[in-house]
């Protein structure tokens, strides 16, 4: 369980984000719900999580900007005291082949998905080391291992985050505190429904169980990376992606 954790879940209003939140609250987590737009989803979010029994608060914050990311995580510990798990799931998508991507499209990628975890670990990190203990969870994406025509963009971010992951890792490992990734294939997901349906088709071809994941799926390896029982690893990326990049 994680009973009274101070958990932030960032870009937490839809998709693998709001069901990270919705299971971190499940098991006894106070779950800040990070938004960057829509704030009505958000708060349906809190909502959710307050009539299962759960605590939440939903607190808007573009993390790419790095003054945002501060704020979002000095009003955290202001008001809870302490930040135990950190979710740095935000993450958008502009797709181009490589050719015709504009510099808008490759930057903006970037410094959402990777800039925006850089952030987020750099303005909790102090307070996790003065608390001696800490769980960052990064989400990555099987494009970071295997890469992905038409994403450049954003399989180089998600490269990143395994890189950053490692980094934290054997920064903060001897303070307790632990860095993983978290490494989603394909996930039902508003992102993944509006795809075509010759596109879901061959991607479901390269899935050896021949099928999507669920939000849920990733979660709950999420939960158990933010709990007592994962204690002991840090440094890793896992792959929840029905046997995709094995």
């Amino acid at each position: 369980m994680l009973t009274d954790r101070i958990a932030v879940v960032t870009g937490a209003s839809r998709g693998i984000g709001r069901e990270i939140a919705l299971t971190l609250a499940a098991k006894g987590a106070v779950v800040i719900v990070n938004y960057n737009g829509s704030a009505a989803k958000a708060d349906e979010v809190v909502k959710e999580i307050e009539a299962a029994g759960g605590r939440g608060e939903a607190v808007q914050c573009n993390v790419s900007d790095f003054g945002a990311a501060a704020g979002l995580m000095e009003y955290v510990v202001k008001k809870y005291g302490r930040v135990d798990i950190l979710v740095n799931n935000a993450g958008i998508t502009r797709d181009n082949l490589l050719m015709k991507m504009s510099e808008e499209d490759f930057d903006a990628v970037l410094n959402t998905n990777l800039k925006g975890a850089f952030n987020c670990i750099r303005h909790i990190s102090r307070q996790m080391l003065k608390q001696k203990s800490g769980r960052i969870i990064n989400i990555s994406s099987v494009s970071g291992v295997m890469g992905n025509a038409g994403q450049a963009n954003y399989c180089a971010s998600k490269a990143g985050i395994i890189g950053i992951t490692k980094s934290v890792a054997r920064e903060l490992a001897s303070r307790g505190i632990t860095s993983n990734a978290v490494a989603p294939g394909f996930i039902d997901t508003e992102m993944t429904e509006v795809l075509p349906d010759a596109v879901k088709a061959a991607a479901t071809e390269q899935i050896p169980m021949k099928h999507f994941g669920s939000t849920k799926d990733i979660a709950n390896i999420v939960a158990f990376l933010a709990s007592e029982e994962a204690g002991y690893i840090t440094g890793q990326v896992i792959c929840v992606d029905g046997g995709m990049a094995m």
